[in-house]
């Protein structure tokens, strides 16, 4: 089975929220350790040539919805913010800051509280990081110079690096063994694969980037 689950993660994504919640318990169900990768989605997005706004204003209704649906669903006090989107570097940045002493967990729990169930904005500011970080117990008054220090800085430079190298495309991305996972709806095949039983063989197939190219291609 296997054991450790690449949990690609951006404060600014709405799914990513779910996924925080819901992947914790699967990931205990079968022994397997979660390694939170912060990666910078808006770079991500900027290099796929994608933008969330863009999009049909009907799709844009309908998300809100269904984003509704899940926090019934799973009994999460989510709820929209005010002001969405928001800059996420510096949160990004302050996870590897809380890593680095042992506090990842909670400070993933308090970003993702503040922002996405008390309509908290200031996550997107050291101002209101700084406070969350002394609330876990880390430094708050040395939390911005950690997090602007150059071995911070290049560290989540270097994570969205990889993601883009790996194919990640989007939040929450999941890569066990190398098979990429994306979103909140695929916990049925993550378990599959946690149990020794994948839907597909683990592993990137070239006939998929074939396939793109083709499709790209095609207008």
């Amino acid at each position: 089975m296997a054991s450790e689950i690449e949990f690609y993660w951006d404060i600014g994504s709405t799914n990513t929220y779910f996924a925080l919640h819901l992947i914790r318990p699967i990931a205990a169900r079968y022994g397997a350790a979660v390694r939170y990768q912060p990666f910078n989605l808006g770079y991500v997005f900027r290099k796929h040539d994608y933008q969330l706004m863009a999009e049909p204003r009907a799709k844009l209704s309908n998300r809100r919805r269904d984003l509704q649906r899940w926090a019934a669903r799973h009994q999460l006090p989510f709820r929209m913010p005010d002001q969405f989107p928001i800059k996420t570097s510096r949160a990004l940045r302050g996870s590897l800051v809380a890593r680095r002493h042992g506090l990842e967990d909670a400070y993933l729990n308090a970003i993702f509280s503040a922002y996405w169930e008390q309509n908290d904005p200031s996550v997107a500011e050291y101002s209101g990081l700084a406070g969350i970080a002394g609330e876990i117990g880390l430094d708050a008054a040395h939390f911005e110079s950690e997090c602007e220090s150059e071995e911070i800085r290049a560290a989540l430079a270097q994570v969205t690096d990889q993601a883009l190298a790996d194919g990640v495309f989007g939040a929450p991305t999941f890569v066990i063994d190398g098979e990429i996972y994306w979103g909140k709806d695929r916990f049925e095949f993550i378990e599959d694969h946690l149990a020794g039983n994948p839907a597909l063989p683990p592993g990137r197939d070239r006939t998929d980037d074939r396939f793109a190219d083709r499709l790209r291609n095609s207008g």
